[in-house]
C-alpha cells in the first residue's frame, strides 16, 4: 500500500531552485510508492498552519525551502503535537541547518535521501514560546538574515549577508546582558551572542563538528563580548576565525536551559527570522523533540 508524503514547498526560496526541480523531485517520490500532496507557501506562517492542521495524517513531510520555512514546518509539526517524520530539502539563501547536517547540496540527490534515509532523533530549541531548529542570536551581523530584501538574497546568495553584515558594523552597540545557564550566572556587555544547535550561524559564524552535537540535550552558547580597543578587537576576530573558544574575548558554554536578561529589548532571529524581544527570554532545549530523515 502506498505511503502518503505531505510535501511543504517556499517557491520564493533562494534562487527559487525548488520550483525548477519540483517535477523531478515528485518523480522520485513518486516512484518509491509514495502518494504526493504538494502544498505551496504564499506568506509568513502558512508552513505552519499546514503542518499542525495535516502533519498527522502523513506518514512523511518533506519541506522544500530555506530555514525559515522548515522552521515553521517544524513548529507546524510540535504545535500540532505530530510525531511524523520530516525530511528537508534545503532551497535556500545559506542552508545553515542543512549544511550542519550535511546534507547534499543536489536536491535531487537529497530527494533519493528523504526516501531512502533513516529518521533520528534531533533537539530543537523553545524560545519562550516559539521554536527554533538551530539558532537564537542577538547583536552584530543577525539583522543581516532577516533585513537582506528577498530579491538581494536571491541574486546574491549567500554573498549578500556578507555584505549586509558588514553595513552593520559602524552600528553595532554592546548589549549588557545577564545569563543563567543551568544555573549558573554571568553577565557581561557583548556585541554578540548565539545560542545554537548547529555549526553554522548566518552563514557567517562557525562552530567546530567537535562541540557542536545536535542530538545532546544542550545547545552551544557563544557570546562575543565588547572589545574596548584595537587590540580587543583583533583578538574578537583571530578568536572567531581559527574557533579558539578559550579566548578572554569570547564566552562558550554548553546548556539545556537559559535565562536571558537584557538591559533592554533586544531584537533576535529564529532561524534567520525576526523575533521581537522581551525583557526576560526563556530558552529550553527540547530533547529528541522530532523525527529527522538523515
Amino acid at each position: 500500500m502506498a505511503q502518503k508524503m505531505l510535501v511543504i514547498m517556499n517557491p520564493f526560496s533562494g534562487l527559487k531552485q525548488g520550483k525548477k526541480y519540483l517535477a523531478d523531485i515528485l518523480q522520485i517520490f513518486c516512484k518509491a510508492d509514495y502518494q504526493c500532496t504538494v502544498y505551496m507557501t504564499s506568506g509568513r506562517l502558512d508552513a505552519t498552519n499546514i503542518a499542525k492542521k495535516c502533519g498527522g495524517k502523513y506518514d512523511k513531510v518533506i519541506c522544500i525551502g530555506g530555514d525559515g520555512t522548515f522552521n515553521e514546518t517544524v513548529s507546524g509539526l510540535l504545535m500540532g503535537g505530530h510525531e511524523t517524520p520530516i525530511g528537508y530539502i534545503p532551497a535556500g539563501s545559506t542552508n545553515d541547518f542543512a549544511n550542519s547536517l550535511k546534507l547534499p547540496k543536489n536536491m535531487l540527490k537529497c530527494a533519493e535521501l528523504m526516501v531512502e534515509g533513516t529518521p533520528q532523533h534531533l533537539d530543537i530549541g523553545q524560545f519562550n514560546e516559539r521554536y527554533f531548529s538551530y539558532v537564537a542570536s542577538f547583536g552584530a551581523f543577525t539583522k543581516a538574515s532577516y533585513s537582506t530584501p528577498q530579491n538581494v538574497k536571491n541574486a546574491l546568495g549567500h554573498l549578500a549577508y556578507i555584505l549586509e553584515g558588514i553595513k552593520e558594523i559602524g552600528n553595532i552597540k554592546p548589549r549588557h546582558v545577564k545569563f543563567t545557564a543551568d544555573g549558573e550566572a554571568f553577565e557581561d556587555d557583548y556585541i554578540f551572542g548565539a545560542i545554537s544547535n548547529s555549526t553554522s550561524v548566518g552563514g557567517i559564524l562557525t562552530l567546530s563538528p567537535d562541540v557542536v552535537d545536535m542530538n545532546d540535550g544542550l545547545f552551544e552558547i557563544l557570546l562575543v563580548k565588547s572589545p574596548k580597543n584595537l587590540l580587543d578587537l583583533n583578538e574578537c576576530i583571530g578568536a572567531l576565525t581559527t574557533q579558539n573558544y578559550k579566548s578572554r574575548m569570547l564566552v562558550f558554554k554548553s546548556a539545556s536551559d537559559i535565562l536571558v536578561q537584557p538591559d533592554n529589548e533586544t531584537e533576535w532571529t529564529l532561524d534567520g527570522e525576526y523575533e521581537k524581544g522581551t525583557p526576560t527570554v526563556q530558552i529550553h532545549n527540547i530533547h529528541d523533540a522530532i523525527h529527522f530523515i538523515m
